[in-house]
């Protein structure tokens, strides 16, 4: 099946939602006094034999509030290389095409008492076609009522699509999110889930609902959280803790997240594929 057209809906839903979210993100700012902004920069994926790879826009602010916030969208294709292929659903080496599109965000905070947070989307094709996506909390110092106004919002976004998805998919992320060598979790979780199989355009369009709502319930939930702990004071001591933690999100990113395996084996940007990584940390 031709997904060039789902493709298409997909890459406007991830930019559109991109806007929205950035708009919200400045708006915080000028809350807090300043007058920090987005600055957008292009790239282009590069291909061995010159033909198009498309690419992306990497958005960075740094900001009072924001200290590092990055919000991708890219919308890539190509082939896989032969040791990468048959690791990707639905690839193999004899047919390494892929098209992959979609919004990744990452923010660190200034202030200890408001969580670092993660969130992407994607649709990609190879022979097969799906979903995937999730969002998760990343504190230095929880706050059990935002955690759970947190889980609240993805909670219901699951249940309007599935009973079964919020539980299993907040198990994903639980498992997923996961350090082993430290034995400890990288936040306080969310959802995460992958492989939702488009066997046609019904399945497309159902899935595709769900994964605009997961955007949704980012962009109800998150912000909240943010204008509720961003004025609160702190110490020195919970300011290096924050910066400790953060030696955790980025040991989590470099050695085992997906995604970034994904960016780096097809040929991403490597400053888009790395804007996860804080301004600030320290290891002890």
């Amino acid at each position: 099946m031709d997904w060039s057209q789902q493709t298409a809906q997909a890459r406007t839903w991830f930019e559109t939602l991109r806007d929205r979210i950035c708009a919200e993100f400045e708006e915080i700012e000028r809350e807090a006094g300043s007058d920090a902004a987005f600055e957008y920069i292009a790239w282009d994926r590069e291909t061995e034999d010159d033909s198009d790879g498309g690419g992306g826009v990497r958005g960075v602010m740094k900001g009072k509030v924001f200290e590092k916030v990055g919000v991708n969208v890219s919308t890539v294709s190509g082939e896989f290389s032969p040791k990468f292929a048959d690791q990707v659903n639905g690839a193999s080496v004899e047919n390494p095409q892929f098209t992959a599109t979609g919004i990744s965000l990452v923010a660190h905070m200034a202030n200890p008492h408001v969580p670092a947070v993660h969130m992407n989307t994607r649709f990609l094709t190879t022979q097969a076609a799906w979903f995937g996506g999730g969002a998760d909390l990343n504190p230095p110092i929880e706050y059990p009522k935002d955690t759970d106004a947190f889980h609240a919002r993805l909670r219901a976004a699951c249940a309007a699509h599935n009973p079964t998805y919020y539980d299993r998919y907040k198990k994903w992320a639980d498992d997923y999110f996961y350090i082993p060598h430290r034995g400890v979790h990288r936040g306080v979780g969310g959802i995460f889930y992958d492989h939702l199989e488009c066997e046609n355009e019904a399945a497309f369009e159902r899935h595709f609902a769900f994964t605009r709502d997961v955007g949704e319930a980012f962009l109800d939930a998150f912000p909240a959280i943010v204008r509720k702990r961003m004025d609160q004071d702190w110490t020195p001591e919970e300011k290096a803790a924050q910066l400790e933690w953060r030696g955790r999100y980025v040991e989590f990113n470099l050695v085992y997240d997906r995604g970034t395996l994904f960016g780096l084996k097809t040929g991403g940007n490597i400053d888009a594929i790395l804007m996860s990584l804080p301004p600030e940390v320290t290891w002890s």
